[in-house]
């Protein structure tokens, strides 16, 4: 694959690294932007601490519970604007169809736009409505559903639906109870960003591929090989404590962990509390977003409308 410009351009804004390191990270890896990522790590010279999302497309993260937060619901839709994604009509759409993932159940996407949506027919024709009417192109991608046996669901949404969080708290207490400290955890993973809730949920292949990284950025550093073995477990330790949720320094208290904060909360109130689930959304997380000249788009739409006249 060719190493171009923009691909250059736009690994050094994922990663903060030199333009020629960035090149010669391309060509080392034949153009892969996620290998080349990886290459820039392991010689020390990303600056970004995991693989950069390519952030992209526009619209809404909305969460949903049912009345005793023992089910829970998040969903993104997507718009081509921001100005779309605060229309009330648009809000109001992906509003409903956070409730309709809880109150159905779907099993799959297919499965939930084929689901009846009032006097509109079904959702995919509520959708195929939405975007007549809006006059932008709008896409239902993803939902989850949460409904642990035993667990309470609270949530958090972040910057007007940029980002939306789910958190699941294994507890007697009712949701009135842990509302608190639910928000609390869920505005940590909003801000924090954890992959996994605990250390023995890791995937092993994601740390795998960590292990690696850090081998290779020791050995470039010039550490003995025959020392790394005792220097890996330590760094892959530090790594697990950035990742995993409970093992985090919890945001609005540097001195104790989100698991310790959730202990000292759960004692205060008398029953037990345990974070077991998350889900975090963010809009447009991994979609690559198509770069816009706004004076360009304005020009033509004038130049259009002129020629309308």
């Amino acid at each position: 694959m060719a190493v171009t410009a923009q691909l250059v351009k736009e690994l050094r804004e994922m990663t903060g690294a030199g333009m020629m390191d960035c090149k010669k990270a391309l060509v080392e890896t034949d153009g892969d932007i996620d290998k080349a990522v990886e290459v820039l790590r392991e010689k020390g010279l990303s600056k970004a601490a995991k693989k950069a999302g390519r952030i992209a497309a526009e619209g809404l993260v909305q969460i949903a519970f049912s009345d005793d937060h023992k089910k829970a619901a998040v969903i993104e839709v997507n718009s081509e604007t921001d100005f779309v994604a605060k229309n009330p009509e648009f809000v109001e759409f992906v509003d409903n169809l956070a409730a309709k993932v809880i109150d159905d159940e779907p099993a799959c996407m297919n499965c939930f736009m084929e689901l009846p949506y009032g006097e509109e027919g079904t959702v995919k024709d509520a959708l195929t409505n939405k975007i007549s009417k809006i006059g932008e192109n709008m896409n239902i991608r993803r939902f989850e559903r949460k409904a642990t046996e035993g667990v309470v669901y609270t949530g958090y949404i972040h910057a007007g639906g940029k980002i939306g969080v789910i958190v699941g708290i294994k507890t007697d207490a009712a949701a009135a109870e842990i509302e608190t400290v639910g928000k609390d955890v869920a505005m940590q993973v909003a801000s924090m960003s954890p992959k996994f809730v605990k250390e023995d949920e890791v995937d092993q292949d994601w740390l795998a591929s960590e292990t690696e990284i850090a081998r290779q950025q020791l050995l470039n550093e010039g550490k003995k090989p025959e020392l790394l073995d005792r220097i890996i477990p330590g760094k892959i330790k530090a790594i697990l404590k950035e990742v995993c949720l409970v093992d985090q320094k919890f945001v609005k208290n540097g001195d104790v962990t989100v698991a310790q904060y959730v202990a000292e909360e759960a004692k205060k109130l008398g029953k037990d509390m345990e974070v077991v689930e998350m889900v975090r959304y963010e809009v447009g997380e991994g979609i690559e977003k198509k770069e816009e000249d706004f004076a360009a788009e304005v020009a033509a739409q004038q130049a259009a409308a002129a020629a309308k006249k």
